[in-house]
């Protein structure tokens, strides 16, 4: 049986040493799955001109953020994988895309974080795969249609970004961690959801016209395109398998496509 094809919200890099909701989810919820030859994750963090994937066998560690000195102390271990990154980028080509290997690119936090509560053991070999998000969400869609073939060979394909990300109203609310999702939060995160849940994949695409408050929690798109790269990896409906909020602005959702 195919891996699901999971969209993660990985907030802060701070979800590793706070107790939260999301936390707690992702730490327990790869027991439910069955274990991955490789991890091929899009992550937020990644961004670049045209379609690249991480080509070294022992990528090192990004600190992308200020301050939290006891966080870049952590060092994830889990070895890469040169081969499968030449299996993705041979399916972009197949597909039409002038893919690049790139090496010298470590895990940023949107890798490593989500990644440590998901595999404590750095056992499973981790790909990464970049973004672009000044092409939108069809081109995403494609990407992650191209990779679809790989959950059928145990492959688990991530996209780890954030249901919403506005920075500025997260450092600017003053409301507690564990404070409710503000009405303009939870109206996106809702429509998104009723969207997934119905497969109105059309709809998704065209988010930023049509879903209530777009630009307020997406003020730039980088951290909403890994969704459509696990849409387009699955061709099938999602569900929401996790919903929780943090500081009122930065919903935490996870969903499971397939």
């Amino acid at each position: 049986m195919a891996l699901p094809a999971l969209y993660i919200s990985h907030g802060s890099p701070r979800l590793i040493v706070e107790d939260s909701a999301a936390r707690d989810f992702l730490k327990g919820f790869a027991k439910s799955l069955p274990k991955p030859r490789a991890i091929v994750i899009a992550t937020a963090h990644f961004g670049t001109s045209r379609p690249a994937v991480v080509g070294d066998a022992k990528p090192g560690m990004i600190y992308d953020f200020g301050g939290m000195p006891e966080l870049r102390k952590l060092v994830y271990p889990a070895p890469g994988d040169p081969q499968v990154a030449i299996k993705v980028a041979g399916l972009w080509q197949a597909a039409g895309f002038a893919p690049a290997i790139v090496t010298g690119h470590g895990y940023d936090h949107g890798t490593w974080v989500p990644l440590m509560l998901l595999y404590p053991d750095a056992d499973v070999p981790v790909v990464q795969i970049s973004v672009q998000p000044h092409l939108g969400p069809a081109h995403h869609v494609a990407l992650g249609k191209a990779l679809a073939s790989m959950r059928e060979e145990d492959f688990l394909v991530i996209g780890s970004g954030s249901m919403t990300h506005n920075l500025h109203a997260f450092y600017s609310s003053g409301l507690p961690g564990d404070a409710p999702a503000l009405p303009w939060v939870a109206e996106f995160s809702d429509w998104v959801h009723d969207k997934i849940e119905a497969g109105a994949n059309d709809d998704l695409v065209n988010y930023r016209t049509l879903a209530p408050h777009a630009a307020d929690n997406h003020p730039t798109d980088e951290h909403f395109m890994p969704l459509f790269i696990a849409l387009g990896a699955a061709e099938t409906k999602g569900r929401r398998i996790h919903a929780s909020t943090r500081n009122g602005v930065i919903s935490m959702d996870t969903y499971a496509f397939g």
